[in-house]
């Protein structure tokens, strides 16, 4: 049963042995000569004129988070996408896709009327 894993344990450790590897080769062979323009915070042609730590409005946040989610469940319509021929050829399963996917659907519009009715999706 272990044996399955075994590829799985390869990768991984294979894996992190090319990220450490190149980190030291990076610190080992690279050279470090820091000046006042490499040190700077932001690298756009002009001096900074306010702190770096000022807060964001949480609703730049709100936003990115709400495209991640209606976008990864966006991304769930693709796999039922690509079988719907075969879903369409089962008789005993055409129902139960075609049910399935307004289930989904209803989910999906439901959570965007929720995100609407909040306001969440206002800006001023």
């Amino acid at each position: 049963m272990l044996e399955n894993y075994f590829p799985v344990l390869v990768f991984i450790v294979v894996g992190l042995a090319v990220g450490v590897s190149m980190v030291l080769c990076g610190r080992i062979f690279g050279r470090f000569n820091p000046d006042q323009n490499k040190c700077a915070p932001y690298e756009c042609g002009f001096d900074t004129f306010e702190n770096a730590r000022v807060k964001f409005d949480v609703r730049y946040y709100l936003i990115a988070i709400l495209f991640i989610l209606f976008d990864i469940e966006i991304a769930f319509l693709l796999p039922w996408a690509s079988i719907v021929r075969d879903i369409a050829a089962n008789d005993s399963m055409r129902v139960f896709g075609f049910f399935e996917m307004l289930v989904f659907l209803a989910v999906l519009v439901v959570g965007y009327i929720y995100v609407r009715a909040r306001g969440a999706l206002d800006w001023e």
